[in-house]
């Protein structure tokens, strides 16, 4: 079986790029973000589906697309959103790295001037905090997220607007100056773009509005009680982040 995708594009003018998609029960979404992918951001490109065992098999449909460009890793034991980008960074061949949700929260349109824009700055993301972006989540996951941001520029430092963004392209340097915590849900980010700062890497932000998935289950809120264990992980992070060399 071969699922459609984008044909073959001609090269565009950078070297590999590799874009790492995290998964675990994604069927619904996984081949159109995929799809767009591709075409935003042209060839050479990898794109490296970290899959943790779902139930859905995620997996399988990957798999099944039958384009060079796509690899699929199925984590068997293993799961976690930060460990997922971590085993995607290592298999990653590209010279600019980038990674995203899959459930359409993210515009994959933006990767086109993300990765444009990596030849001014090492680290880019994709900003809901700077001039032009946004968030149209519910209400209560936006208060949060503002809130935890809020507490990242007091303790961190305010340069960065959206610490928590997770949604970035980065040169591959970059990792032989920052470490990425390959530990929990969406905390990590804080961490690495706290470090990439502080080792004085420019980190560019690009405005894009976040949306709520309408397919799929959310990873992030199952239920209030994880909802805010989650939270309390990032004010940890944060803290840590602060503390850590």
């Amino acid at each position: 079986m071969r699922s459609s995708v984008p044909a073959l594009t001609e090269p565009a003018a950078h070297g590999l790029i590799s874009i790492i998609l995290p998964t675990y029960n994604e069927r619904e979404n996984i081949l159109a973000t995929v799809g767009a992918v591709l075409k935003a951001v042209g060839d050479p490109v990898e794109v490296i589906v970290v899959d943790d065992d779902s139930p859905d098999q995620t997996w399988k449909l990957v798999a099944e697309i039958g384009d060079p460009r796509v690899k699929v890793l199925r984590r068997r034991g293993v799961r976690g959103l930060a460990s997922a980008v971590n085993r995607g960074i290592i298999e990653a061949r590209g010279e600019l790295i980038g990674w995203m949700d899959v459930d359409h929260s993210m515009p994959a349109e933006l990767l086109t001037e993300m990765v444009r824009r990596a030849h001014e700055a090492p680290v880019v993301i994709g900003s809901r905090y700077v001039g032009g972006g946004g968030d149209a989540r519910p209400r209560l996951r936006v208060l949060t997220s503002r809130w935890v941001n809020g507490l990242a520029s007091l303790v961190l430092g305010g340069a960065v607007k959206d610490y928590d963004s997770g949604f970035i392209v980065v040169r591959r340097e970059v990792f032989d100056q920052v470490t990425l915590l390959p530990v929990g849900y969406g905390a990590y980010f804080i961490d690495f773009i706290y470090h990439c700062r502080k080792r004085g890497l420019t980190v560019l932000e690009l405005p894009y509005t976040l949306v709520d998935r309408t397919l799929g289950t959310s990873k992030s809120m199952p239920s209030l009680g994880r909802f805010f264990l989650q939270g309390l992980g990032y004010i940890l992070t944060i803290i840590q982040a602060r503390l850590r060399r």
